[in-house]
């Protein structure tokens, strides 16, 4: 093969590699869609109890705005939930690789609270903050601080040896070869834990709602599951997977870039 058509076959390549996966997860939802109806039509189970697809569709349109509304209270739940649990895990994971005295006395608490069930804590939350955005954005945090702190305390120690041979070799001072050396190194982790607390992330939000709320998709499932709405309660469920999907592919973009900026940076 020529170089120039090797240079052209390359792209061709990247696209594919890319919208694979769109094809592959499009198929993905198509089949369990599919599989969705015709369990309905085959069983003939009622409709209060399983909704077939069709009917939860036109469940979506009917109420699109009323969804619309509730979905922006989670998202606002979930976006800022996100932020500040990313950047409290991260400053934590740094602060753990700083301080010994941390890593000794912090490390075992920090493990020992995955211990409580999230789900427990949403009461006390309610109780604290009240019934708004407060406790649904401190419920987010809980969920995704630790694997947020840890994957990303995992990378910063895993930095190479030749790496910080070489900056200890220069006289780099503790705090350079942490920004210079191990943060760096350690975006890949980081990565890893962003996309974990993107799909972590909704489910907190979520938690909260039902606990405690008067607003959210969680509340609205609530609400239509005690009227026997169900293909109301799956369009809720439906939207939340949407939104849900749609942060992890930010997310994952966003990964992608820090994956590249490591690269570079090394």
């Amino acid at each position: 093969m020529s170089g120039g058509d090797k240079k052209q076959s390359e792209p061709a390549r990247m696209s594919d590699e890319g919208t694979t996966p769109l094809r592959d997860f499009a198929a993905s939802i198509l089949l369990i869609l599919g599989l969705w109806q015709t369990i309905v039509w085959l069983t003939g189970v009622p409709h209060y109890i399983l909704p077939g697809p069709l009917a939860v569709a036109a469940a979506l349109a009917d109420n699109l705005l009323l969804i619309a509304w509730h979905a922006r209270v989670t998202a606002i739940e979930v976006i800022l939930g996100m932020i500040f649990g990313v950047v409290l895990g991260a400053i934590s994971a740094l602060y753990l690789m700083i301080s010994p005295f941390a890593r000794r006395f912090f490390m075992p608490i920090l493990v020992l609270s995955q211990t409580v069930p999230v789900f427990a804590l949403a009461p006390i939350l309610i109780l604290w903050l009240g019934y708004g955005l407060g406790s649904k954005i401190a419920m987010t945090i809980l969920i995704i601080y630790f694997p947020v702190t840890s994957t990303f305390f995992d990378g910063l120690r895993a930095t190479p040896g030749g790496y910080l041979d070489l900056a200890q070799s220069m006289q780099a001072s503790g705090l350079r070869i942490l920004f210079y050396v191990r943060l760096p190194a350690a975006l890949p982790a980081l990565s890893s834990g962003l996309r974990l607390a993107a799909v972590y992330a909704p489910i907190g939000a979520i938690i909260g709602e039902w606990v405690g709320a008067s607003q959210g998709l969680g509340y609205l499932m609530l609400l239509a599951n005690g009227r026997v709405k169900i293909d109301l309660m799956c369009a809720a469920l439906i939207t939340l997977c949407g939104f849900t999907i749609l942060l992890r592919m930010l997310v994952g973009l966003l990964c992608a870039r820090l994956d590249r900026w490591s690269g570079q940076s090394l």
